[in-house]
């Protein structure tokens, strides 16, 4: 699909010939948009006419062809992320009464999977470089109760799998956000082993409108995950005979259809997204104060999710936000911190001051605009907006 070209002046263009050109200072710059085309449209309407909606062919073509392009063993289609985690969880023996040491900094969903099986989420801070949580924080949250592992390669970074796997423990990779992100020694996240949950939501590197894959390692656990996504049916799927409890998260063949060509097209979309980062590392370069996305090191490779910045200390966030938006620029806090919602501070007592630096970026974060389509010049207008909001402006 081609992107859009955009009419303000390009990145070099001043404020004044920006807000000259009447098209372009109106224009809205979507905080997401997904790349479809004629070929998902196609693929649809082949399924729609086939009659087979559900539980057909496109299902086990999506997961080989997703578990290859990863380097997993397995992969198995549910009906969204979150459900993925659930599933993966159940999987590696949670149950009612454990801790699961997982991440504050995280999409809620990552602790809310625990409390499905009456397991306690337990947080423990991040690392103030990759956003990720902090393997040292996690193991000093580690008691005689834990059962398993759930870090979060937030927002496309991979977290730091060598140090939890020397723990021990079962792990459970939240990799929602992850996808195309690669690990220093060469293994793409979510290929370890380790169940890992991929989502599929419209803003995701790869869409199926909502849907989610989880990646395993081990063919029984597969079979497990596979029964468990449709109602605990047997795997001869006998429809008498469900042998365990169950749970209706089926992915559809219409959504395994648009996985197929999104995946035939992820590469050249993982590089689109690259490459607007890039622009906005250097467009960002000159605010003061201003906490941009870690850079790759030591042969780790960010999958490019959203593009979230940190408000300079001292300036408000939210005001940032209102003042964005005034200009044209679709924006959101990213992330709230998770403990400090109404739900956990009242279930867990959690309050301020407990994960300092979760809380500093929680309280900071800005997700700007960004998509594979996103042009020079509208990453410009953004890096100007955002200047402006935060007092740093021509």
């Amino acid at each position: 699909m081609t992107a859009r070209t955009d009419s303000d002046g390009g990145p070099q263009a001043t404020a004044e010939q920006r807000r000259a050109d009447g098209e372009a200072a109106t224009e809205v710059i979507p905080l997401a948009a997904p790349v479809l085309g004629p070929e998902e449209e196609e693929a649809v309407i082949e399924v729609l006419r086939s009659g087979q909606l559900s539980l057909g062919p496109r299902v086990p073509a999506f997961e080989h062809a997703f578990a290859a392009w990863l380097g997993a063993d397995h992969a198995c289609a549910v009906s969204s992320g979150t459900a993925g985690l659930h599933l993966g969880l159940r999987a590696v023996g949670v149950a009612e009464g454990d801790e699961v040491v997982t991440s504050p900094f995280s999409f809620v969903a990552s602790a809310n999977a625990v409390l499905f099986e009456r397991a306690r989420p337990v947080f423990a801070d991040i690392d103030a470089r990759t956003l990720n949580l902090d393997p040292v924080a996690a193991a000093a949250a580690v008691t005689g109760r834990t059962s398993a592992l759930l870090p979060v390669h937030i927002f496309g970074y991979p977290a730091d799998l060598p140090a939890f796997e020397r723990m021990g423990l079962p792990i459970v990779e939240d990799a929602c956000e992850a996808l195309g992100a690669v690990h220093g020694d060469g293994v793409r996240v979510g290929a370890r082993g380790h169940p890992a949950a991929f989502g599929f939501y419209a803003n995701k590197q790869l869409t199926t409108g909502e849907g989610g894959m989880v990646a395993v390692g081990d063919a029984a656990l597969k079979e497990r995950i596979d029964s468990e996504r449709n109602q605990g049916r047997a795997p001869d799927m006998g429809w008498l005979d469900h042998d365990r409890l169950g749970f209706n998260y089926r992915l559809t063949d219409i959504a395994c259809a648009v996985g197929l060509v999104q995946l035939r097209r992820l590469d050249a979309m993982l590089a689109d997204r690259a490459r607007v980062a890039g622009w906005y590392r250097e467009a960002l370069a000159g605010i003061e104060g201003l906490g941009l996305p870690c850079e790759d090191a030591g042969g780790e490779r960010r999958g490019w999710f959203v593009f979230v910045v940190q408000v300079p200390p001292g300036r408000d966030r939210d005001e940032a936000i209102h003042a964005l938006r005034a200009r044209g620029v679709q924006c959101k806090p990213y992330l709230p911190a998770i403990h400090l919602m109404s739900l956990y501070r009242e279930r867990f007592g959690h309050r301020e001051g407990e994960f300092p630096v979760c809380e500093d970026v929680a309280a900071r974060s800005v997700a700007l605009p960004f998509f594979p389509a996103m042009t020079e010049g509208q990453v410009q207008r953004v890096a100007t907006a955002l200047a402006e909001a935060v007092g740093q402006g021509p």
